[in-house]
């Protein structure tokens, strides 16, 4: 007899999920090694290879077919359906995960079903089974220094796609490779799924394992965590939690929607009226270790489909006080000041992906923030920075 909880849902271990129509669009994904689907009424499935959207092939969905595999894979977990029906009836869009197995091999994808012209659509996201290191990313190997702080805030900034949670999961996974402490991951829905290795590792998804965001940070205050991921900073709840956990001496990492390092200072005052930016100011200055922006790029290298360009600002004295003073517009310089402290800008980030023949240099010059400096940098022109402070 199944066990159910007082209000007649049933706990425990979910059935293994069912076979639904949507999975074989899930196996083409895996098949072509495709890093999205996309969904949407009146074309056919499309997916997203080495950074391009192209067609299966196949005939478009119509609305009906649309509505019914989509329905389906929203009920694909007794436990959660009516959760997930809710939220997508409520707010026009649901997140969540969802596993299907490849000749052998469990896939993880994080789905998002949409409506749009009133119509139901959908954006997944393959997940990679393995969790890469940073040389297997292409990441900065400064990224390892910023692993070992005790206390803290990290932040990954850049749009949808770029690459922040694989980035964070790479971060997280060295700490559980090399410190023996506790991770408590808060995430909606959980990504990559860790193995336990040096450090104890405790993944909780919301929906699922704690009903939301606000009271899963209210038991991680209990359940003794020394590194956390609270997720996305989409609101100023979120934000004020993390930064309490990480004056309380954990390390947090966290995302967030910004284009460079510098602007993300921006971006977090913006979730906060204007009377509370000095108090926040000072917090950021007392709290963060460092913001890292990336982008992803289509690389020409073989056997490399995209590859990061990263920013990384770490939390020097220098930047510590442009920020407390106010003086934002000085921190992309204080950057480039910084590159012997492991600090590196967009610029220098693209030279050496040029260099290292990791990209083109046609790639290079159209998502360079200023493409001036970047042909000055990869001629070796050094420009002098004027005092900052």
């Amino acid at each position: 007899m199944a066990t159910v909880a007082e209000n007649g849902a049933p706990i425990g271990p979910a059935k293994p999920p069912k076979e639904l129509e949507i999975d074989k669009l899930f196996r083409a994904l895996v098949k072509v090694q495709g890093s999205d689907l996309h969904l949407k009424v009146g074309l056919p499935p499309h997916v997203r290879v080495a950074g391009s959207l192209r067609p299966l092939n196949r005939g478009p969905i119509d609305d009906e077919e649309m509505t019914r595999i989509l329905y389906a894979l929203i009920d694909s977990d007794p436990r959660l359906k009516d959760r997930r029906r809710e939220i997508f009836d409520r707010d026009g869009g649901v997140d969540f995960a969802h596993k299907v197995e490849v000749d052998g091999t469990v896939w993880r994808f994080r789905v998002n079903i949409l409506q749009q012209m009133g119509s139901m659509g959908l954006v997944a996201r393959r997940v990679n089974n393995k969790i890469p290191d940073f040389a297997g990313l292409h990441l900065p190997p400064v990224l390892e220094e910023l692993c070992k702080f005790d206390q803290g805030m990290i932040l990954l900034a850049g749009v949808t796609g770029s690459g922040k949670s694989t980035t964070i999961a790479s971060m997280l996974d060295w700490i559980n490779r090399n410190e023996a402490v506790h991770i408590l991951t808060l995430e909606d829905p959980v990504e990559y799924v860790f193995t336990d290795k040096k450090a104890l590792v405790n993944q909780r998804e919301i929906g699922q394992d704690v009903r939301d965001f606000m009271v899963g940070m209210k038991h991680a205050v209990r359940e003794d965590p020394d590194v956390m991921l609270v997720g996305e900073m989409r609101d100023r709840e979120t934000f004020e939690t993390a930064i309490q956990a990480a004056e309380t001496g954990h390390l947090v990492f966290g995302t967030i929607h910004a284009s460079t390092a510098p602007s993300t200072i921006g971006r977090i005052l913006d979730l906060f009226p204007e009377g509370m930016h000095s108090a926040i100011r000072s917090a950021l200055v007392f709290n963060m270790k460092a913001i890292i922006a990336q982008k992803l790029l289509p690389s020409i290298k073989e056997g490399v489909q995209r590859v990061p360009t990263v920013e990384i600002m770490t939390f020097n004295p220098t930047v510590r006080k442009l920020i407390q003073d106010g003086k934002d517009d000085k921190l992309a310089d204080a950057i480039r000041i910084g590159a012997n402290e492991g600090m590196q800008d967009f610029t220098m980030s693209l030279k050496q992906l040029v260099e290292t023949k990791m990209i083109d240099r046609a790639t290079a010059f159209e998502v360079a923030p200023n493409p001036e400096a970047l042909k000055m940098a990869l001629k070796g022109i050094q420009v002098k920075e004027a005092g900052i402070l």
